[in-house]
């Protein structure tokens, strides 16, 4: 028999750890993903009201994998916590490597005189800047979501930075835009470079002031860090304004208010009894997060919740599910201030205190490890979220106590572009 040569060389065989492609897309017998379809989670439908496809999801398909958008959706309540608790396997990545600036500039959040100048300012002009917003309120313009609590997020970043007034609306339109570009969207990400260069821009001659004549703001006292490697820049003060939240008081406040004003019997609390406030803002982080989801990615192969994730796999954390969770929350779909199933107090680990679950707000970061009341250090983020959010809500329910929807009003939350901030746009009152 004629012999031959083959003309092509042996597969290689593979290296230690090496997983071939299909592992990842095996389905267990009688396993199905019919009831929902990829498509259905970046559609219109979903931006306007999540909750019903996010309960199919956690009801049915705890890790669901997402194969159009490359992602495991996680929407049990434990199971999110579980994730955000192990920085052994997954990480969170920062919104500077979505615009590719990872060598931009530092994030100088750690640093205790800028989170001691964060918290000093919001502490000592929250007042002053809802007094203003509040007074700004007329009969033609009754917009709470405009004119409340889009306005005064923005306002009290022009009193922590000490910006001058008259460019306080070229900031507010260079700081949101940059925000808007951390995501998957690329024309989003190029038009949030272009800001943080204008933003850089823009800072600069006051940075370079403040280096000399430093004042009590956040720019000041990141001029005034003594740093190891490499003293302080204007690009260092841009990402760390860039990381810092401006979601969860934005939306939080304008979801508060609807929450309210949809919900007669809850607004009678909060009127009846103003320490409940702090209540009513800690039950709207759990029934209506501003933000939806956040992203972990695995930092090696890892094997949850009955998948073997891969080393770089997304892992898409509803906080929308896992926030109406039935395992932990009685009626998760009713917004009850002061229920006795949610933590009324700063959580801890895994989002927990007393043995409580708390509403998950991913904007404000992990849980704080320090005290609530913490000796030598600032107050966490969520704690003066929490504050400025109570305080303005507490100053406008005293100088208009008989606030309601319009007659005919049909305000509803809505995401304004998939992966942003899920809030109420237009909330008319009288």
């Amino acid at each position: 028999m004629e012999s031959y040569e083959a003309d092509f060389e042996d597969e290689p065989t593979p290296e230690p750890g090496y997983r071939t492609y299909e592992v990842y897309q095996r389905e267990r017998v009688g396993e199905t993903t019919n009831l929902i379809k990829p498509r259905e989670l970046i559609s219109d439908e979903y931006a306007r009201d999540p909750y019903p496809l996010l309960e199919l999801l956690r009801e049915n398909y705890p890790c669901y994998r997402d194969w159009l958008s490359n992602c495991f959706w996680i929407t049990r309540y434990n199971d999110v916590t579980s994730v955000f608790a192990d920085d052994q396997n997954f990480e969170t990545r920062p919104k500077r490597w979505y615009l590719d600036s990872m060598n931009y500039g530092r994030d100088l959040w750690k640093h205790l005189p800028v989170q001691w100048a964060y918290e000093k300012n919001i502490d000592s002009s929250i007042e002053l800047v809802t007094e203003e917003a509040v007074s700004s309120l007329n009969d033609s313009t009754m917009d709470l979501a405009r004119n409340f609590a889009a306005r005064i997020p923005l306002a009290l970043w022009l009193k922590v930075l000490n910006i001058p007034m008259d460019e306080g609306q070229e900031f507010a339109r260079l700081y949101l835009q940059m925000q808007r570009g951390a995501r998957w969207d690329p024309q989003l990400r190029q038009r949030g470079l272009q800001s943080m260069q204008g933003l850089a821009e823009l800072l600069t001659p006051i940075f370079n002031d403040r280096c000399h004549n430093p004042e009590d703001d956040l720019i000041s006292a990141v001029t005034q860090l003594e740093l190891t490697d490499a003293p302080p820049t204007v690009e260092d003060l841009v990402i760390t304004i860039l990381e810092l939240d401006h979601e969860t008081l934005h939306g939080g406040l304008s979801n508060l208010w609807f929450n309210l004003l949809t919900n007669p019997e809850e607004m009678e609390k909060v009127r009846s009894d103003h320490r409940l406030m702090k209540f009513a803002w800690l039950e709207t982080l759990r029934y209506s997060s501003p933000v939806l989801t956040a992203d972990r990615f695995a930092r090696q192969e890892v094997e949850r919740f009955g998948r073997l994730i891969p080393k770089g796999g997304l892992l898409r954390c509803s906080a929308a599910a896992a926030n109406r969770d039935p395992r932990q929350f009685d009626e998760p779909d009713t917004f009850i201030i002061g229920r006795k199933d949610l933590c009324q107090r700063e959580p801890r680990g895994q989002y927990r205190a007393d043995g409580l679950p708390s509403g998950i707000a991913f904007g404000l970061g992990k849980p704080s490890i320090h005290p609530a009341v913490p000796k030598g250090r600032p107050r966490s983020r969520y704690a003066l979220m929490r504050d400025a959010a109570v305080t303005a809500s507490l100053l406008l329910l005293e100088h208009k106590p008989k606030l309601k929807l319009v007659n005919g009003a049909e305000p509803h939350l809505t995401c304004s572009q998939l992966g942003e901030m899920h809030t109420c746009w237009e909330l008319p009152v009288c």
